[in-house]
C-alpha cells in the first residue's frame, strides 16, 4: 500500500497537483496522508470525493490517515463525512 502526503492547502492552487500525483497512484491501494494539512477548499475535496470514487469502482482501498484537525473540521463545515471519501473498505 502507497501513501501519498497530502500538501498543507488543498485549494485551488494545488488541485492539479493532487490530480496528478492520484492518477499516478491509481490501481492499488492508497494511503493519503492529511496529518498536515492545514486547508481544505472545496475544489481540493471535489479532487478527492472523485477519487473515492474511482477507488471505489476499481475495488482498491482508499484511506486518510493520520488527518489534522483543520482537515476533519473542514469535512464538518462542508457537510461531509470521512466514511464518503474513503472506499467503503476503510471507511
Amino acid at each position: 500500500m502507497n501513501t501519498l502526503p497530502l500538501a498543507a492547502r488543498l485549494d485551488l492552487t494545488q488541485v492539479e497537483t493532487l490530480a496528478a500525483d492520484l492518477r499516478a497512484h491509481a490501481g492499488d491501494d492508497l494511503v493519503l496522508d492529511a496529518g498536515a494539512t492545514t486547508h481544505l477548499g472545496a475544489l481540493g475535496l471535489q479532487v478527492l470525493a472523485a477519487a473515492a470514487l474511482g477507488w471505489r469502482r476499481a475495488g482498491y482501498r482508499l484511506t486518510i490517515a493520520p488527518r489534522s484537525e483543520a482537515f476533519d473540521e473542514a469535512l464538518a463545515l462542508f457537510g461531509v463525512t470521512l466514511a464518503d471519501l474513503q472506499s467503503e473498505e476503510a471507511a
